[in-house]
C-alpha cells in the first residue's frame, strides 16, 4: 500500500500522528490480533505515524509489528513499571518510557492528530471515555474513531444511548465518535469526522453547514 499526504476532517495540514488504544491481552479471540495487525497496514500505508502504549504482545503487539514490516513509524509510550517487567516493545521506532500510567495516558491524548479504539479491556476502555469527556468539554477536539470489530462495543453504544435518552448527554454528543466495522473504514472515518471549532464552540461539518454548539 503505497503512501500518501493525509489530511483529516477538513483540515488543510496533513495528519501525522494517530493514537491507537488498544489491549495486550495474548488471550483474546484471533478476529481481534487480525484486526489490529490490518489497522498497523491502513495507518503505516498512509504515511501516519502510530502512538500507542509500547506493548510487545496482544493486539499491541500485532499493531505495532505489522505496522513496522510495512515500514511504518511506531512510537511507544509506556510507564518505567511495565518496562521494568519487560513488557516494552524492542523494535518501535521509538519507545519513551515515562513514570506512571497518568503521563502515559497525557502524552498520547496530546499526540494523537486522531485517535482510534480497538477492541481492548479496562484501560482500553478508561483512555477511551476519557477522550470522549475531553472532547465533550472543548480540551480535545480531534477525531475519535471506534474500530467495532465483531460488534465489541455495541454493548457501550447502549450504554451511550441511553445518557442520551435519559439527558446526561445531548443528543449531538454522539457525533463526538464515529464507529466503523473494520480497520480499512478508518482513514475514511477520520477524514469524515466533524470538526470542532473551539472558537465557535460548535461543530463543523466538512463541506456542510455549522451545526449547533455542545
Amino acid at each position: 500500500m503505497g503512501k500518501r499526504p493525509a489530511t483529516t476532517g477538513g483540515e488543510s495540514s496533513p495528519l501525522r500522528k494517530v493514537t491507537v488504544y488498544c489491549a495486550a491481552s495474548r488471550r483474546v479471540p484471533t478476529i481481534y490480533l487480525d484486526a489490529a495487525a490490518s489497522l498497523g497496514e491502513v495507518l503505516a500505508g498512509q504515511g501516519a505515524a502510530i502512538y500507542y502504549g509500547g506493548g510487545a504482545v496482544g493486539l499491541m503487539g500485532r499493531l505495532a509489528d505489522a505496522a513496522l514490516a510495512c515500514g511504518g513509524e511506531v512510537i511507544g509510550i509506556i510507564p518505567r513499571f511495565m518496562q521494568d517487567l519487560e513488557w516494552g516493545h524492542p523494535g518501535l521506532t521509538r519507545l519513551h518510557i515515562v513514570p506512571d500510567m497518568h503521563v502515559r495516558k497525557a502524552m498520547l491524548l496530546a499526540e494523537g492528530e486522531a485517535l482510534v479504539a480497538l477492541p481492548g479491556g479496562c484501560g482500553t476502555l478508561e483512555e477511551l471515555l476519557e477522550a470522549i469527556t475531553w472532547k465533550r468539554l472543548g480540551l480535545f477536539v480531534r477525531p475519535i474513531v471506534l474500530v467495532n470489530i465483531n460488534g465489541f462495543y455495541d454493548p457501550l453504544f447502549i450504554l451511550l444511548q441511553q445518557m442520551i435518552d435519559q439527558g446526561f448527554l445531548d443528543a449531538r454528543h454522539g457525533r463526538m465518535w464515529q464507529v466503523v466495522a473494520q480497520p480499512a473504514d478508518v482513514w475514511d472515518a477520520i477524514r469524515r469526522a466533524p470538526v470542532w471549532d473551539p472558537a465557535n464552540r460548535r461543530f463543523a461539518v466538512p463541506g456542510g453547514p455549522t451545526a449547533d454548539g455542545l
